[in-house]
């Protein structure tokens, strides 16, 4: 069973410029695959395949001078953009088909830098990692402090870094733990 625990961060005015610059490359690059699928499809072109789509939006698009700039963050976030992307579109078809249960799923959308809520991924690839001195430390932004309210059950699988609206900054992260049934609670 997976579990998420939330914890509040307090990064440094260097540790939030480099978040901020974290949130707007996750957020180009998502936004530029979904511009790539819109026009493949206006075009009456096949899907594009979410290797193909990696290659173009991240890959060769650090090579270019107009975004030499997403090389400053860490693959993983941008990778991790693109996932999402792919998601929001695998549950659309899913919705669309007939697959998913629920309410029909819209199809997604372009994310903007004035959204409420901003957020980064950082998966087991990314060599995240909690130091001993109770920090979290993030590829290429640092290690950030952490109000610690309790400990982990175990090691994280992934870590969320989440901007609200209040400019708040959080990490949620992601535990696998066994299947074990809680006890049963005793009635007095």
């Amino acid at each position: 069973m997976r579990l998420r625990y939330n914890f509040r961060l307090y990064p440094t005015p260097g540790q939030r410029h480099a978040l901020a610059r974290a949130f707007g490359c996750a957020r180009v690059v998502f936004n530029d695959g979904l511009r790539a699928r819109h026009d493949a499809h206006d075009a009456g072109l096949p899907y594009i395949s979410d290797g193909e789509l990696s290659k173009r939006v991240i890959t060769q698009a650090k090579h270019t001078p107009e975004r030499s700039w997403l090389g400053e963050v860490s693959a993983v976030v941008l990778q991790q953009a693109l996932a999402d992307l792919n998601t929001a579109y695998r549950n659309f078809f899913a919705s669309v088909t007939g697959k998913r249960k629920g309410a029909k799923v819209a199809p997604p959308r372009f994310r903007s830098k004035r959204d409420n809520r901003q957020a980064i991924r950082f998966t087991r690839n990314a060599r995240f990692a909690i130091t001993p001195g109770g920090k979290l430390r993030l590829p290429k932004i640092g290690d950030v402090a952490v109000r610690w309210s309790r400990d982990l059950p175990a090691e994280p699988s992934s870590v969320t870094v989440v901007k609200d609206a209040a400019g708040r900054y959080f990490a949620s992260f992601v535990v696998q733990t066994s299947d074990v049934p809680l006890p049963e609670s005793v009635a007095d």
